[in-house]
């Protein structure tokens, strides 16, 4: 089988051999960076030569980088093209014509079908490329090699419990998520069907209901659970997070938490300066200048000033700058790497990390756990330029920059939040 990497893991190679070889099946376990083509070829080779031939390919290897044009760097773009579109033409390639003399001869791409509405290339146009590119290749060789090879792309409903689901939607994403059973249903009803069926875009849930399955709790990670939709469908990231907070699903916060509710006091009682530089009235009830009201903005940063610790601080190591529209719109930080961490209005006095745009009532929903930092970046509402480091939770098995590191910083503020 083709679409390891050549970094994965000689732990995750033997699991699957051990996996296929206890099922009674035999198993010739190889890893392959697909973006090189003499080891495709070596690859394809040493199957022929163990089982005889190639019946079926599965071209399921992608690379992933949800970044804007300008904050995509030429490395990643790189490797989405080689992995994504360029390592499954290759893989095809050169198992064709061991696939024209099988009389089973399947090529599957795990790829979406071809949506054009724009918002699936505004967000992240490389990686979008990079995929389509892959179900080209089925629309191409569907046709190329109609009657002797069937190629069908297979695509899910619904967001599918993976590492790199959890890399880009954080902590307890995987509740709105189905188990890799459903695609491996699916996969083996396509595979089971004769060459004629051919050139299709398959979705998993709609190709089993057409099969007679009807309890699909059985491939949900938390059965009754609201599921996240998966990308290049017809439901577009804005509806998709409207959707979510219709049906109760939210970043996995406390329940209960509500900005407004949470007391500003200190230990003393005294309320104290807001980062507008307003002083408010302490235990005795003096006032040492005029109270004006804050806003939502200033409300929340008050809030992150008050809960910062040496804790967050020691376990997160970035500077966040913010770029806030609308009302209360200028520059707003959150120093979350030196000393015992700082937030306020303005620039920070230390060099920023990580510049985050967005409007800033999307700020106020995100921090009070309205609005999901997975679904802001999806939908084009976070915008986010720097240095990945700061993006990434603190776990060494988290190898990408990415949100997910970014989700995990506001779970840690808004936790704690919840202690005050």
């Amino acid at each position: 089988m083709l679409g390891a990497q050549c970094k994965s893991k000689f732990k995750m190679k033997k699991n699957i051999f051990f996996t296929v070889e206890a099922a009674g099946g035999k198993a010739l376990p190889c890893i392959v960076n697909v973006r090189e083509e003499q080891q495709i070829a070596d690859a394809v080779e040493k199957a022929v030569q163990k089982f005889g031939g190639i019946d079926i390919l599965v071209n399921n290897a992608s690379a992933i980088s949800l970044t804007g044009t300008l904050e995509t760097p030429t490395k990643k773009v790189d490797l989405m093209m080689s992995a994504n579109t360029r390592g499954t033409y290759l893989a095809s390639k050169i198992c064709l014509p061991y696939l024209r003399k099988s009389n089973i001869a399947h090529i599957l791409n795990i790829s979406p079908p071809i949506n054009l509405n724009p918002i699936w290339f505004k967000n992240h146009c490389a990686y979008t490329i990079s995929k389509y590119g892959m179900s080209m290749c089925v629309l191409g060789m569907a046709e190329e090699f109609r009657g002797e090879v069937a190629v069908n792309a297979l695509w899910p409903q619904t967001a599918i419990h993976t590492s790199a689901m959890d890399m880009l939607g954080g902590s307890g994403v995987e509740q709105q998520c189905r188990k890799t059973d459903i695609l491996a249903d699916a996969a083996y009803c396509i595979l089971t069907k004769p060459k004629s069926f051919t050139g299709n875009f398959v979705i998993d849930e709609s190709l089993l209901r057409e099969e007679g399955i009807k309890n699909f709790d059985v491939y949900a990670v938390a059965p009754g659970h609201p599921l996240l939709p998966d990308f290049f469908l017809d439901v577009d990231p804005d509806t998709l997070a409207m959707k979510m907070e219709a049906h109760g699903a939210s970043p996995v916060f406390k329940e209960g938490k509500k900005i407004e509710s949470v007391k500003h006091e200190g230990p003393d009682g005294a309320k104290h300066e807001g980062p507008d530089g307003a002083k408010h009235e302490g235990p005795d009830g003096a006032e040492s200048a005029a109270v004006k009201p804050l806003g939502p903005v200033a409300e929340t940063f008050k809030i992150i000033k008050g809960v910062i610790s040496e804790d967050v601080v020691r376990s997160t190591q970035g500077v966040y700058l913010f770029e806030l529209s609308g009302d209360e719109g200028g520059t707003w930080y959150i120093d979350l790497k030196n000393k015992a961490g700082s937030a306020g209005i303005g620039e920070p006095p230390v060099k920023v990390d990580v510049v985050m745009s967005m409007s800033s009532g999307d700020f106020v929903k995100m921090f009070s756990g309205k609005l999901k930092p997975t679904m802001a970046f999806m939908s084009g509402k976070l915008k986010i330029k720097g240095s990945s480091l700061a993006l990434r939770p603190p776990c060494p098995n988290h190898h990408f920059p990415n949100e997910g590191g970014l989700y995990w910083i506001f779970i840690k503020l808004l936790s704690c939040t919840e202690e005050q």
